[in-house]
């Protein structure tokens, strides 16, 4: 072969080469979907996520967040993971009944869990670890959970004792356990997907709901609910999830480095989400459109022996082993409550 033709050969080669050099060098892209606004303690938690994503893997990853149902709703984001269209989710944990998998709504039981400590039992222990298990076959790889805040009832109209909610129509998400809340209320459960609740309590469609005091306040619920009761009768936290083919298609360097990211997001997360409650409680104060009130002992007695007949009817549904298990770490009686 003559040194010409070679050479235009070797030069010829390497330009088909350079494309595939540009992609080798193109980061990974996650894209990371939620649906509350950026400044509540998911959304901080998820830009966290995003920065040290980057930072660990030295740029191999960038994490996109889309918050605010900005890409998907409530209704269609698990699908979209599933089907491989968004990378990572941190739906909150009544998402997973629906998608078959009951046992996460021991979440939704009303005061099963007093305080961040028996939380923490729970969501950092073997219990959490061993639900979040259970999802991998339905294509998802569990790899965290997030708290958000306790959850309060918020409405039109004062509410000290559990009659006082009785005949409203309080909006709820998809969850049987839930429905089952507000029913032992005599109050109307409505699911409703979160980005439609300021306009339904604006309209009337519904008279009140129960949200984490960072979700009232960043939503601006405070604008159209005169009355916020602190009961602090059920848990909001999320679970973080991402789509398992591509979470093991990752190199493994790459999956470790995440991990490491995912772990002090978790911390950080954690840290913030009272912090935040705290300071957008005093925030809704400072408005002066939402009289908030602070139950006293017995009137969260009163709302606790209401409520617990829930965790009866819901025990075959959930599974009687498993809450049992929960009620050991967390000290809970529901006979007793």
């Amino acid at each position: 072969m003559k040194l010409p033709t070679l050479l235009s050969g070797l030069v010829a080669g390497v330009f088909a080469l350079l494309p595939l050099v540009a992609v080798a060098q193109q980061p990974i892209v996650i894209k990371f979907s939620h649906v509350v606004a950026h400044d509540t303690p998911k959304g901080l938690a998820a830009e966290f996520f995003a920065k040290r994503a980057g930072e660990l893997t030295k740029g191999k990853v960038k994490v996109e967040v889309y918050a605010n149902s900005t890409l998907y709703k409530d209704k269609e984001e698990m699908e979209a993971l599933q089907l491989g269209a968004v990378q990572m989710l941190a739906p909150s944990l009544a998402k997973f009944g629906p998608l078959g998998v009951k046992e996460f709504e021991l979440f939704d039981l009303p005061y099963i869990f007093d305080n961040y400590t028996e939380l923490h039992k729970v969501t950092q222990g073997p219990i959490g670890q061993s639900l979040l298990k259970k999802l991998e076959p339905k294509g998802v790889t569990g790899l965290a959970f997030w708290d958000n805040g306790f959850k309060s009832f918020s409405a039109n109209t004062p509410i000290k004792m559990p009659a006082d909610l009785k005949g409203k129509k309080l909006r709820i998400q998809s969850s049987k356990v839930l429905e089952e809340e507000i029913r032992a209320l005599s109050a109307l459960p409505q699911v409703m997907a979160f980005s439609e609740v300021y306009q339904a309590l604006q309209t009337g469609v519904v008279d009140g709901t129960e949200n984490p005091i960072s979700n009232l306040y960043t939503q601006k619920m405070f604008e159209v609910q005169k009355h916020l009761a602190l009961t602090e009768h059920g848990y909001l936290g999320y679970a973080v999830i991402a789509n398992k083919k591509f979470w093991e298609g990752l190199p493994a360097d790459v999956r470790g480095q995440l991990d490491a990211a995912m772990k002090e997001s978790t911390a950080y997360a954690n840290k913030i989400a009272k912090e935040q409650n705290d300071k957008d409680l005093e925030a809704v104060k400072k408005t002066g459109k939402t009289q908030v009130y602070a139950l006293t002992p017995e009137e969260r007695q009163a709302f606790k022996k209401a409520l617990a007949p829930v965790h009866l009817k819901m025990e075959s549904r959930i599974g009687k082993e498993l809450l049992q298990s929960v009620y050991k770490e967390t000290g809970f009686d529901p006979a007793n409550p």
